[in-house]
């Protein structure tokens, strides 16, 4: 697939993340490119890194444009797609929004030819991981178009619609648990007496440097931590803390939560 041209409709981090990596890749050039938003500050945060990026209304920008991908919040996706004044037909449409369904979409613009994403936070640093799926009417060169540009910001897996909501609740939502594992740790260091800038850079580097080694290595995440916990060390001391406030059942509920309420929101 050789799109012609893209527009963009919604113009915030998670569209700048992979319109970043389209434009850095060269899947399509500047001009092949368009942005939808009425934000001031988003066209002038474009205006400032994408100059040559126009900023269209979504009008001409659906006319203009055979790809549309949709980046802006759940609510707001059956406003965009319902437009009287816009019309998809022959049009890709791409949307990241949670919980919306490959149904929804194509009743809202009149045909089959959509694909649902997942993408996360952390594309915004090429480090993403994004899980999607496609309706009846997108075809597998279309389909291996889309791993090429997701894959520009990260890892792009292609799942079936019924576990879109999982991918939400584990990758989609999952950074926030990161982070919250991390701020925790650094914590743990400042009660232990570090300075809260060293906490801070030790926990960030343990999660960062612990995850590429699973992935470099592909041992399971078990058998790494058994090798750090020495027979009573102060790992397994450790270890024991944390399973006595079931720190796994916290995180599996989490993702079974998350990926609740994206089924909900579907609904």
């Amino acid at each position: 697939m050789k799109p012609k041209r893209l527009v963009l409709i919604g113009g915030g981090q998670m569209g700048r993340a992979l319109m970043s990596g389209i434009l850095s890749s060269s899947i399509l050039e500047p001009s092949q490119v368009c942005f939808v938003d009425p934000s001031k500050e988003t066209q002038q945060w474009w205006g400032e890194h994408y100059p040559e990026v126009a900023c269209e209304d979504l009008k001409s920008g659906v006319d203009s444009s055979d790809v549309v991908l949709l980046a802006v919040k759940p609510n707001l996706v059956p406003v965009v797609t319902t437009d009287q004044n816009v019309d998809f037909d022959g049009k890709l449409v791409i949307s990241v929004a949670a919980g919306i369904s490959l149904g929804q979409l194509a009743s809202w613009i009149g045909h089959h030819r959509v694909v649902r994403v997942m993408p996360n936070t952390p594309s915004l640093v090429r480090e993403g991981a994004s899980g999607f799926c496609c309706d009846t009417q997108v075809d597998a060169t279309t389909r291996d178009w889309i791993q090429s540009v997701l894959s520009c910001v990260g890892l792009a897996v292609e799942v079936a619609e019924t576990q879109m909501d999982a991918v939400t609740g584990l990758s989609g939502s999952g950074p926030a648990y990161v982070c919250l594992i991390i701020e925790a740790l650094a914590d743990g260091g400042v009660q232990a007496g570090l300075p809260r800038p060293l906490a801070m850079k030790l926990a960030t580097q343990t999660v960062l440097g612990t995850a590429k080694m699973i992935d470099s290595t592909g041992r399971h995440p078990g058998e790494l931590k058994d090798a750090v916990a020495s027979p009573g060390g102060t790992t397994i001391a450790a270890i024991a803390e944390l399973e006595k406030n079931a720190i796994r059942g916290a995180l599996m509920q989490a993702v079974q939560a998350s990926a609740e309420r994206s089924q909900q929101m579907g609904k």
